[in-house]
């Protein structure tokens, strides 16, 4: 059945320890007696100067009983200590020294468990790199090269987890593969180097769904088993292991031995994990989900029936606070929504929906689990009309944001988490409005849209309102950044057994934000913004939110002042689905042929469906011709051309002859470009910089015209610099942009298909990606016109709507932004940007950013009827 949550398959690597030196002391747990071993270790270290024979040791010595320290009190500054003693001990045994390897490994070590708190790439990166030099120590014949390799591979993993990178994952294999012929049969670790292949294999074919890799799995966990007979204390891991790998493999081909055998191997993983076992759950819960399978497969009710009740068990042992609850309770829950459309038995679908409300009183670090079960619940009340589908969109919300929180900051999972829910703001829009809940339309879509421009904020400056506003934030700062990666490193290595740290640094992370919200101006910190505040985007004119769901389509008009009105659109998303796809074909062929018959047809569609309804409601409220208004499209509706729509008839007016049209990605960032206003300064810095012959693309023949007519026009009234060709480089244009506020940027704008953090633009020397933009800190910026193809819309199959090169410029700082829908001719935007500037000058002879929608809007009139409509109508202004 569609929705359902299946249990995620536990990796089990049983990854062998580094060795370490052999004269370590025994590990002390009373607090008392380790201040005293560090004490005792420093008077030590202090007896053995540099060039003493045990300074090695004394070094290690105490570097291990600060690691020890920090493992009881979590002082971050011994943890830290702890690694520069394991550097300056790696300095005294330079290559050749025969314990070079240990002092590697210590140093991995710390590395890896700073990189576990507090998740800095770089540490995993140098951890990767110290375990490669340690593997050139260790030959083939080497007792100890195994233990490196398996090592080596898990760090790998935890890269390729990090960052997506699928290189790190084959290594990971051919290092584990290299392991496994170090361990050939009767050798002890053998099953061990198996289980870690097997589990690499299956990692690999979740990614990329190659057949051979899950069958070379299961026969491997198959050689493992074997290896771990009766009475062996990991027989249950090899069993679940492969019997969740012949259930992936049912899934796959619908081969019913496949589905027959992982039963069987579940029961017997059940028998082995008895009551007060840590895995009982899990076991449980697999079980479950295997007969469900086998219900759909065959029909007999007995299965369903033993599925709930083994989910029901599994619930039991997973109480309020167990980060695998929702897990469970979703699998619960969809069961007996399934045995409730079999039998029609009402209290199945209302226990199922009880089960669901749970998730809305959540106390726990937010799991991706929790997400999809809060996403599961959504689905299930729409589709059954339940009255509780607007609490479960919010709940869902909630936990989309506390998830983002906790996210290591990484495009790819940025990117994964984005594409699992990338339908739930506009669905949750939907349902609030059908509730008649305008305000809290606006309040969800708003949080579910912006929430990634939150999570950019952290990349790019992470807590910097906080930490600027005095000590007392500073240190709440630094206390919920060690949180954070707290949590992080706990939900990962989170897999069937409860992290007992989760709770209590739960209680950690929500007692700091508690003391946050007390401090001045942080009362709704890491809370989503209100409609009181979201309605100060209006202060400059209208907002229209024009949102499209599978559940229907509507249109919501925010006004500073007063309630916001709601514009039913008599049409449903497939539709404007349709019409995107269209616009985007005829899009591609622009400039090729003549295509404007087509054209007119998709605006009038546009006009008659979504626009002209919107503008007879501005009229209605007394919004006069002439006036700003600003579109805020979401899904489908954010590659339409809104602001060009209209009937195309003899003496009737499209919408660019009645307002003027401005677009933002979301309320929240227009609310922030409106109030960053820049400091007044005597002289204004400009720069334009063109690349007409990047790294790859064509050449472009009139950017040199149109950098010339950008200088001609502003030289006399700013400080105007240029930079072309061979000084358009990546590093060129982000130093320019530390030195000026205001920007033309003349080059080749690249969409990316899938990944929006690799959309570009394309300089001399490569593609300057929207990442690299994210981590600058520029600042006072005003205005960049951005004269490039496909700046103002993502790719149509790429998983962030509002993730794009004009929505990432006014990110960065660009109160307004002028940029393109799709490919526009050259030689137009030379004629273009020759009358904008001319208009963007204001009376006192300077530049004025708040003029750029007039500028554009006069420009494209005065040039009307000198270049084709697509030409016309393909820049569009973001922001003030």
């Amino acid at each position: 059945m569609s929705g359902r949550l299946r249990p995620i398959a536990t990796a089990l690597f049983g990854f062998i320890l580094p060795a370490f030196l052999t004269n370590d002391s025994p590990r002390v747990t009373d607090h008392d007696s380790i201040a005293d071993r560090v004490q005792k270790c420093r008077a030590a270290l202090q007896s053995c100067p540099p060039g003493h024979p045990d300074r090695p040791a004394s070094l290690y010595n105490l570097a291990k009983s600060l690691q020890n320290r920090f493992e009881h009190r979590g002082v971050p500054s011994d943890l830290d200590e702890a690694i520069e003693l394991h550097r300056a001990a790696l300095l005294l045994r330079p290559p050749g020294h025969s314990n070079r390897s240990q002092s590697l490994n210590n140093l991995v070590t710390g590395l890896q468990n700073r990189f576990k708190q507090r998740g800095v790439p770089s540490d995993l990166d140098e951890a990767i790199e110290l375990h490669r030099a340690a593997l050139l120590l260790y030959p083939p014949s080497h007792s100890d090269r195994s233990i490196t390799l398996n090592n080596l591979a898990l760090s790998l993993i935890n890269r390729f987890e990090q960052r997506g990178v699928q290189s790190d994952l084959d290594e990971a294999i051919e290092l584990n593969r290299a392991a496994l012929l170090l361990h050939p049969p009767g050798n002890s670790n053998r099953s061990t180097s198996l289980n870690n292949l097997a589990a690499g294999l299956q990692n690999r074919f979740k990614q990329r769904g190659v057949p051979s890799d899950l069958n070379e799995a299961i026969e491997l966990h198959r050689a493992a088993l074997l290896l771990r007979p009766p009475g062996h204390s990991d027989r249950s891991a090899s069993l679940n292991n492969l019997a969740l790998s012949l259930q992936q493999r049912f899934k796959q081909r619908g081969v019913q031995p496949d589905l027959d055998e992982a039963i069987e191997l579940h029961r017997a993983a059940l028998l082995l994990r008895p009551p007060g076992h840590p895995h009982r759950s899990a076991s449980l819960n697999h079980l479950a989900n295997s007969l469900e399978n086998l219900f759909e497969q065959r029909g007999v009710p007995s299965d369903l029936d033993e599925a709930i009740e083994l989910y029901r068990a599994a619930l039991l042992l997973r109480p309020p606070g167990h980060s695998d609850r929702s897990i469970t309770l979703n699998n619960l829950a969809l069961s007996l929504r399934h045995r409730f459309e079999q039998r029609g038995v009402s209290s199945d679908r209302d226990e199922a929906f009880r089960l669901y409300v749970q998730l809305s009183y959540l106390s726990h670090a937010v799991s991706h689990g929790d997400l999809t079960a809060a996403k599961s619940w959504a689905t299930s009340a729409e589709e059954t009309n339940h009255d509780s589908a607007l609490l479960a969109y919010q709940t869902a919300l909630k936990f989309l944001d506390q998830h983002v929180t906790m996210l290591p900051s990484s495009p790819h999972l940025f990117d994964v988490v984005r594409m699992a829910t990338a339908s739930l703001p506009m669905d949750a829009f939907s349902c609030s409005v059908r509730h008649g809940a305008l305000t809290t339309a606006i309040e969800l879509v708003e949080q579910g849209r912006a929430i990634f421009w939150t999570q950019l904020a952290r990349l790019r400056s992470p807590l910097d309102e906080l930490s600027l506003s005095g000590d007392t934030g500073a240190a709440l700062a630094n206390e919920l950044k060690q949180l954070n990666f707290g949590l992080r490193s706990a939900l990962d290595r989170c897999t069937e057994e409860r992290s007992p740290q989760i709770p209590q640094l739960t209680m950690q992370w929500n007692d700091v934000v508690s003391r946050v919200r007390m401090l001045p101006d942080f009362s709704r910190f890491f809370l989503p913004p209100l409609f009181s505040n979201l309605q100060k985007a209006a202060e400059g004119g209208p907002v229209i939110i024009v949102n499209a769901s599978q559940y229907g389509c509507d249109a919501l008009i925010v006004f500073s002042a007063q309630d916001p009105v709601h514009v039913p659109l008599d049409i449903p998303q497939t539709e404007v689905s349709e019409l995107s796809s269209e616009f985007q074909s005829l899009a591609e062929q622009f400039g090729s042929s003549d295509r404007q018959n087509k054209l007119v047809s998709i605006l009038r569609k546009l006009w008659d469906c979504v626009v002209d309804p919107v503008v007879r409601a501005l009229r209605a409220f007394k919004i006069r011709r002439g006036s700003r208004i600003w579109w805020c499209p979401t899904a489908e509706f954010t590659l339409l051309p809104l602001h060009a729509a209209g009937p195309y008839e003899k003496n009737k007016n499209n919408l660019s002859q009645i307002y003027i049209s401005s677009y933002t990605p979301t309320l929240a960032t227009l609310i922030r470009a409106r109030q960053r206003v820049s400091q007044e300064v005597s002289t204004q810095h400009f720069v334009a910089i063109g690349q007409a012959n990047p790294d790859r693309g064509e050449e472009l023949h009139h950017v040199a015209l149109e950098l010339a007519i950008a200088a001609r026009r502003l030289g006399p009234i700013v400080s105007f610099t240029s930079l072309e060709d061979n000084d358009a480089t990546i590093q060129g244009a982000l130093d320019a942009l530390n030195h000026n506020q205001w920007l033309h940027l003349a080059c080749h704008g690249m969409p990316h298909r899938t990944q929006s953090f690799d959309s570009s633009f394309a300089m001399r020397d490569g593609p300057l990606m929207i990442k690299e933009i994210i981590r600058s800190n520029w600042q006072n910026l005003e205005f960049a016109f951005l004269s490039a193809c496909h700046t103002t819309v993502g790719h149509e199959k790429s998983s962030d709507e509002v993730i794009h090169l004009a929505a990432v410029m006014q990110f960065s700082g660009f109160r307004s932004v002028i940029g393109s829908m799709w490919s526009v001719d050259d030689a137009v935007a030379r004629q273009v940007v020759s009358v904008f500037y001319r208009n963007l000058v204001d009376g006192s002879g300077r530049l004025d950013c708040t003029r750029a929608a007039v500028a554009l809007h006069k420009a494209v009139k005065s040039l009307r009827k000198k270049i084709p409509l697509e030409q016309q109508i393909a820049f569009v202004h973001i922001g003030v």
